[in-house]
């Protein structure tokens, strides 16, 4: 893998992966009752630190930064890291699909806690992490794969947060559940 990759403007680069994550996600959601993509994409963040505010804007920015980098990265398909990228890219595409049907199908009023669910509070941030982690590899890029883990590192912060609030709201089932199934997955 190269440290540093030539960025080009080219058919052939990353956003390609990019387009496809974001257009199915898109196509998805549009399949979401009002109610449910509310859930998805409100919590609370009135009661955030100013560290957590500064943790969620650097992972943003970081985030922001990897967006362009794909994007003007070319696919290297003749490296030994392309075919794992892209299964890697295709397994996490899919796993996102799946929590996001598992979310989509969620009663209202109760934490989400069935299908990838049962494995990983977070799977829809499990599954985008590791669609992204194939694009690294299907880019060749170790700069990609630094800056990827850089804006999970701060991403993890607002997963804190977001069980914090899911804690004052779901209470006692909530804390069971964290009990139970990993923040990620296995032991993490």
């Amino acid at each position: 893998m190269e440290i540093i990759p030539a960025l080009q403007i080219g058919w052939l680069n990353g956003w390609i992966l990019l387009c496809l994550l974001y257009l199915t996600y898109g196509v998805f959601l549009i399949t979401f009752p009002k109610d449910v993509r509310a859930r998805l994409f409100y919590y609370d963040r009135s009661r955030w630190s100013k560290k957590q505010r500064a943790f969620y804007v650097i992972g943003r920015v970081s985030i922001l930064v990897y967006l362009v980098l794909i994007i003007f990265t070319p696919l290297r398909s003749g490296t030994s890291v392309f075919i794992p990228g892209i299964v890697l890219f295709t397994l996490g595409l899919v796993g996102f699909i799946i929590a996001l049907s598992n979310f989509k199908n969620m009663l209202p009023n109760q934490p989400a806690t069935k299908g990838l669910y049962r494995i990983s509070r977070h799977p829809q941030v499990l599954m985008l992490f590791i669609a992204s982690f194939g694009i690294c590899l299907a880019i060749d890029s170790w700069l990609a794969l630094l800056i990827l883990i850089i804006s999970k590192f701060f991403g993890h912060f607002r997963t804190l947060a977001e069980e914090k609030a899911c804690l004052e709201q779901y209470g006692d089932s909530y804390r069971a559940y964290m009990k139970r199934v990993p923040r990620y997955f296995l032991f993490f």
